[in-house]
């Protein structure tokens, strides 16, 4: 019985002629890293400060409760506002294991040069300008927390685009 040689790179194969990662690839998957490490940072600093949250989201809630009072509409109750402050820490964490899993869904599928992938970060980067106008109107951790994670994805956009990155992603 014989046997067919393993395809090496100098056999002329498909795969000889797929050019290996670029730099650019290879500084936004590090970077889209840390943007999921400044995530799951954000995540420590909500379970270490839920505290501090439910008093905040409490004290507004009874702030507000003052206004409806003096407008004659109906208030919260202490169990709504105690509802509120545990759907808000709930929420906060939701939304923060969530941006975590797309930073890293990002660096991997981008890493492997998919053609769709680069258009997805994109999408999110615009969606997190977004968040970012609406963060920074209040002088908070969070807005310094949105803001590193702009600048992180911002520089991972502007890798992304390289010609380098370009032509990887299309010989994929």
């Amino acid at each position: 019985m014989t046997y067919q040689p393993y395809p090496t790179a100098s056999s002329g194969n498909a795969m000889a002629s797929r050019p290996g990662q670029p730099q650019s690839i290879r500084t936004a998957v590090r970077l889209m890293w840390a943007g999921a490490a400044l995530g799951a940072l954000g995540f420590i600093f909500t379970l270490v400060f839920s505290h501090r949250i439910k008093v905040a989201v409490g004290k507004a809630a009874v702030k507000a409760n003052r206004t409806l009072k003096s407008e004659g509409k109906k208030q919260l109750t202490l169990s709504q506002i105690h509802s509120l402050e545990s759907a808000t820490i709930a929420i906060l964490l939701i939304v923060l294991i969530i941006g975590v899993l797309l930073w890293l869904w990002m660096a991997w599928a981008n890493g492997k040069g998919s053609s769709w992938a680069r258009i997805v970060a994109s999408v999110l980067f615009a969606l997190n300008t977004l968040y970012l106008f609406f963060a920074a109107s209040r002088a908070t951790v969070t807005a310094i927390f949105v803001g590193l994670g702009w600048l992180i994805g911002l520089a991972t956009i502007v890798f992304l685009w390289r010609r380098d990155s370009t032509e990887f992603i299309k010989s994929q």
